[in-house]
This record gives structure tokens, C-alpha cells and sequence, in this order.
């Protein structure tokens, strides 16, 4: 059920990309370049391939995590109307959040998870094909996912939620819509989304909400961007071999690693 819902966002922001693009062209902004979008969508090939396996462990790590669990908030039933209840979904959207602003934000402060989330924020461009930039790596963020079998959330039900979040989270990476007004107070938008993007020094690490930016706002990584915002790392990776940008921060983390020959490296911040 997961696979099916990812091939159909899959085909929800295809479709998105399309309308941007030629949005961008009617607009005559060049907010696509060739190479940068083919890569995107090698490295999304590879990770759609990657997770048709790894979805079956997380499932399988879920189940055996909620097997454990210390206590039970929820009736155990996956869809409302069989002793399930509206308010347990809501909850679980509201807690799930909290865990990816939590892996988000370790992806951008611990060497050890932005190794792999840099790929995703590597690209010079900010569209929706970037959406598609994502890691070949993405085994060390179940951590983060686990107080929720542990609160007693169906596993099914857990995985659903993540796969509604992912795809809010795709919708995000546009400059096709304007600023959104009071909804930003609270919801992530197109525009916090672009901040976090943006590789100008003061807005470094801000907005890692998914789908909510109240964690932000209450933890004090919130920044509204009103400047002209400039996209991809601080330090351009200069390639658009898919292989070299799922790999390259691996590659420089292991190294670094040995250099210092301490495992430290993994838990400091990165270099900038």
C-alpha cells in the first residue's frame, strides 16, 4: 500500500514539475537547468528502487519495536470506523512531525546524517524536481521514528503518515506560488521551504519543519527570508554524476574520519 502511494505522488509532482516549468518559461525565469534536473531524477530512480526494500524493514522494525511498547494511546486500529477514531490520526500527523523536525534537524547539525542529506540540498536550483534529489542512504533516520510504535501507533498506520508527509513536503519545492498569509503562521509553505534551501550564511539551518513550522517557531530555528535567497551548499559540489552526489558526502565523511582517526567526526556539526 506504502509503494502505491509513493508511485502516485510520484505522479502528482511529476506533473507539478511540468506546470513549473512551463510556468518558468511564460515567467522567463530560468529556475531549471538541464543537467541539474536529469540528476534529480536519476537520484530519485535510485531512491524510489532503494526504499521498494527498505520499506519492508521499516515495517518490519515498526512491528517489532510496537511489540514492546510501554504504552498504548491508541486503539491499535489502522482506519477510522473499525474502533479506530479520527482524534488517534490527528495526533499521530501532529507527533510524527515532531519526530521529522527532530531527524531534520540532526540532519543539518551531525556530520553522521548530513553526510546523506546534503544530496538533497545540493542542487543550485530550488523547483520541484529538487524534491527529487534524495539520498541512496537512508537507513540511519528509522531511529527517529521510534517512540512512535513505542506509544503503541500501528506500524501501517505510522508509514502512512510518513508517506502524506513526504508528499506535502514535495509540494513545497516551487517558486511557482506566492506567500500564503495567516496559513504560514502555522503550516510549512512554499516560501519557508525556500529558506531552508538557501545557502546564505544567516539562514543557515533554519525551517526544518515538514509539515508544520510551529516547531520552528517555538524552537527558535524560524526564519522568514524577506532578502534575495541563493540556492544549493556553500561550497557547490560541481557535479552532476547522480553516483558522485548519493556518495560524495559518504566519501568525505570516511575521510575525514581518518584524518582525525576519531569517530567524533560522526556526532560534531559539519564544516561549512
Amino acid at each position: 500500500m506504502v509503494e502505491l502511494f509513493y508511485a502516485l505522488a510520484l505522479s502528482i509532482t511529476g506533473a507539478a514539475v511540468l506546470f513549473e516549468l512551463g510556468y518558468s518559461l511564460l515567467r522567463k525565469r530560468r529556475i531549471y537547468g538541464a543537467r541539474d534536473c536529469a540528476a534529480n531524477l536519476a537520484l530519485y530512480a535510485g531512491f524510489f528502487a532503494i526504499n521498494l526494500f527498505w520499506a519492508h524493514a521499516v515495517f518490519a522494525i515498526y512491528s517489532r519495536v510496537s511489540d514492546h511498547a510501554i504504552v498504548q494511546l491508541t486503539s491499535g486500529a489502522w482506519h477510522i470506523g473499525n474502533n479506530g477514531l479520527w482524534w488517534e490520526w490527528l495526533l499521530l500527523i501532529v507527533l510524527e512531525d515532531l519526530c521529522f523536525y527532530c531527524f531534520h534537524r540532526a540532519s543539518h547539525r551531525m556530520q553522521v546524517f548530513w553526510a546523506s542529506h546534503l544530496t538533497h540540498h545540493s542542487s543550485p536550483f530550488f523547483n520541484m524536481s529538487v524534491a527529487f534529489r534524495q539520498t541512496w542512504i537512508p537507513f540511519p533516520a528509522v531511529l527517529f521514528w521510534l517512540p512512535l510504535p513505542l506509544l503503541g501507533f500501528d506500524p501501517l498506520m505510522i508509514m502512512l503518515v510518513q508517506a502524506g508527509s513526504l508528499f506535502y513536503q514535495e509540494l513545497l519545492h516551487t517558486q511557482a506560488l506566492p506567500r500564503l498569509g495567516p496559513i504560514e503562521w502555522i503550516f510549512n509553505t512554499p516560501h519557508h521551504h525556500a529558506v531552508h534551501h538557501a545557502s546564505n550564511p544567516e539562514l543557515l539551518d533554519k525551517n526544518y519543519g515538514g509539515v508544520f513550522i510551529v516547531w520552528d517557531r517555538l524552537l527558535g530555528s524560524f526564519a522568514r527570508g524577506d532578502q534575495e535567497l541563493r540556492f544549493g551548499l556553500t561550497t557547490p559540489v560541481g557535479s552532476h554524476n547522480p553516483i558522485y552526489l548519493a556518495l560524495h558526502g559518504w566519501w568525505h565523511t570516511l575521510h575525514a574520519v581518518c584524518r582525525r582517526r576519531s569517530l567524533g567526526v560522526l556526532v560534531a556539526p559539519p564544516s561549512r
